[in-house]
């Protein structure tokens, strides 16, 4: 017969049990989601478009090759998905702007040439905010470069708009600097539609015109590049201590 001591109670033994290790699944699965693998997808991809844009140079083909038989609507809406295209792939946009010009004429060029140029700031800017921001926003330590982020988060439309209108800003940086930013999707492409219209005006005009280099359509369009080009630089110049 057992004794027990009374007032005893009997406690069952806790056991610790060891979580489970994560599956190899799911170990690929965090690693294809961390935000270093998506900034690496991003430069490889970007990488690649460059490569194809030296290997086969598809702005010779907008501008010599363009099917002769493709003409009105459709035509103007392939041209501007392929502009779109070719941009974010670092085609020079002004290249772009005067085979527009070229094929179209200054109305349906300007249309063009418009249209390629929302599309690429809009694919560029949807690369850079899902694949870079998460892992590029911690990086922003410097004065000037959170001065410039604050700048495009809390003023985005008329930051982005001077921008488009200085001519001196590449068109790739300003897409991945607002795109790091929490600057919004609606003020980025409107201010960019906006933006850009005189720069590209200025563009499409003289490719409409390059058989007449005497005209004065011709002559206008050039000395505007001319002149907000050396103004840019001179500004740049002026302004170059400030990044020092």
């Amino acid at each position: 017969m057992l004794d027990t001591v009374p007032g005893s109670v009997a406690e069952p033994v806790a056991q610790s049990v060891a979580p489970p290790a994560p599956g190899l699944a799911v170990r690929c699965s965090g690693a294809l989601l961390s935000p270093w693998f998506r900034l690496g997808l991003l430069v490889a991809l970007l990488a690649a478009a460059a490569s194809l844009v030296l290997l086969y140079e598809p702005q010779r083909l907008l501008a010599d090759g363009w099917p002769p038989q493709m003409g009105g609507g459709a035509a103007v809406v392939v041209f501007a998905v392929a502009y779109g295209l070719c941009a974010v792939a670092f085609v020079p946009r002004p290249l772009l702007n005067l085979a527009a010009g070229a094929l179209f004429g200054s109305a349906f060029g300007l249309v063009a040439a418009l249209a390629g140029t929302v599309l690429a700031a809009g694919i560029s800017f949807g690369l850079g905010r899902l694949l870079g921001q998460e892992a590029l926003r911690p990086l922003l330590r410097g004065r000037w470069l959170r001065a410039a982020d604050g700048q495009l988060s809390g003023h985005g439309f008329r930051s982005m708009l001077a921008i488009r209108l200085f001519p001196g800003v590449p068109f790739a940086v300003a897409n991945y600097c607002a795109a790091v930013s929490r600057m919004g999707w609606v003020p980025f492409l409107v201010a960019t539609a906006l933006g850009s219209v005189p720069n590209t005006t200025a563009y499409v005009v003289a490719g409409s015109r390059a058989t007449s280099p005497t005209s004065p359509l011709f002559l206008c369009a050039t000395g505007f590049i001319v002149v907000t080009g050396v103004g840019a630089a001179v500004v740049a110049w002026r302004k170059r201590h400030h990044l020092s």
